[in-house]
């Protein structure tokens, strides 16, 4: 008779490398953020106005950042379940192809941004002042787009293979230059010039460049597991590129459509009023100083499950599976009680019209309650659903949740039926909470999202 496992699992490797892998990388992504947070705070106490403009351009970030996020999170998908066999060879492959993806997506981006820079910032807000400001931002920040891809999937490769401590080392250093030369050119100080926007704009690059520097320079001089850079891995194998394609057309359409539809469902607060566009950026950027934590256990559970499955115990994936739900629950519950508490005190460092100041603190009060339903389905869709194989599922819920129900309810609570700001962001950010519910069905059927993807003969 076959024994039933217990609901949690009793690996204490695995409890171990949970709690290794994400205190480092949510470090590492708090930090990370932590560069655009320096950009928002001191841009909002230099002028309304620029704090706007970045915020905007920001959205064209944030879609290279999904994509970039994408690429390297199919590319785990595969390579954690190599690791899981302690196969390195096809890992050094795979990234390789996500490497030559990654570049011509970049490429495709800055060129965009570069022949019609007040066409792109333009699509997110009509106001003259902000689009000047935002013009101003991307003319320098677009170089950044391509070096945050690269290092973003070389960071994917080490975090396969559970290395992750200098994602944390890299984020501290591109905090402290980002930091310091925004501070210098924003204000001028130190006998620089006072540049504003632009001098936040030029930290933003120089962090980025110095980001890929170090990750490039460890993986060349230090690292001793992966050994990427001690191989031909830029030679393309058409086997592992077929299911590395395979793997990342879900996983990148997915994420796509979801990327689009953020900056989208700004645009639509930014025609409402100024106030709306200011209110908004200051609450989602202290909900996604929070929602780091959960993009960082979403990342954590894939390589877990995919290491899981690559050993092949059916009943070790299983109670993984369950232990891990369980813990995106109470982090969820944690981070929404934090956001509401500390509303006040981190709307204080800003220096924003009445009206906004309001706006910006009722919208944290519904982005609390957002973020459990988000902390929940998050990590457990994109984390141990897709991470276990299964792209198209989070695809198809993405798409048919983001633009069948929530675009077409947030224009019309904005445009047709006139309601104040706070409904509008409740019906942009419902989703959060009603894609918990197919979610919780999908996990449950384990046969149809644990699907082995290694090669023997590789």
């Amino acid at each position: 008779m076959e024994t039933k496992s217990a609901f949690f699992t009793k690996d204490k490797e695995f409890y171990h490398t949970l709690f290794r892998m994400l205190l480092i990388v949510s470090l590492q992504n708090i930090v990370a953020y932590t560069v655009n947070m320096a950009d928002n705070m001191m841009l909002g106490r230099y002028s309304q106005d620029a704090m706007s403009g970045a915020a905007t351009v920001n959205q064209i970030y944030f879609i290279v950042q999904q994509m970039a996020l994408a690429i390297g999170e199919a590319l785990v998908m595969l390579t954690s379940q190599y690791w899981g066999q302690k196969r390195l060879e096809p890992i050094r492959k795979l990234t390789g192809t996500a490497l030559y993806l990654g570049v011509i997506f970049g490429v495709i981006v800055f060129a965009i941004c570069a022949f019609a820079p007040e066409q792109v910032v333009g699509i997110f807000t009509d106001d003259g002042a902000i689009i000047a400001q935002g013009v101003e931002y991307l003319r320098i920040t677009k170089y950044s787009y391509i070096l945050f891809v690269i290092t973003s999937v070389l960071m994917s490769s080490l975090r396969s293979v559970e290395t992750v401590n200098i994602s944390f080392v890299i984020s501290c250093v591109s905090l402290i230059v980002n930091v310091a030369i925004n501070y210098a050119l924003i204000f001028g100080k130190f006998g620089c010039p006072e540049l504003g926007v632009v001098g936040a704009a030029v930290g933003t690059l120089v962090a980025r460049a110095i980001e890929l520097a170090i990750v490039v320079f460890y993986m060349l001089v230090i690292d001793k597991k992966l050994k990427l850079f001690s191989t031909n891995f830029l030679k393309l194998d058409k086997d592992l590129t077929k299911d590395y394609r395979k793997v990342a057309i879900p996983v990148i359409l997915s994420q796509l459509l979801w990327a689009v539809s953020v900056p989208f469902q700004t645009a639509i607060l930014g025609h409402l009023s100024a106030d709306a566009i200011a209110a908004n950026s200051v609450a989602t950027t202290f909900y996604s100083y929070l929602k780091v934590i959960v993009q960082s256990m979403s990342a954590v559970s894939a390589v877990l499950i995919g290491r899981t499955i690559g050993r092949g115990n059916m009943e070790e994936i299983k109670a993984d599976a369950r232990t891990l739900q369980v813990a995106d629950i109470a982090i969820g519950i944690v981070l929404g009680v934090v956001l509401f508490l500390l509303r006040n005190p981190l709307l204080s460092f800003y220096s924003l019209t009445d009206s906004a100041m309001t706006l910006a603190a009722q919208l944290l009060v519904v982005m609390a309650f957002i973020m459990v339903g988000m902390s929940y389905q998050m990590p457990v869709s994109m984390g141990i659903i897709r991470g276990g194989g299964d792209a198209r599922f989070t695809l198809i819920m993405n798409t048919v949740s983001t633009w069948a129900i929530v675009i077409p309810l947030s224009l019309m609570s904005a445009f047709w039926w006139k309601w104040p700001v706070v409904l509008v962001v409740i019906m942009i950010q419902s989703d959060q909470v009603f894609k918990c519910l197919p979610t919780a069905l999908r996990i449950r059927k384990y046969d149809k999202w644990i699907k082995k993807m290694t090669r023997e003969n590789k």
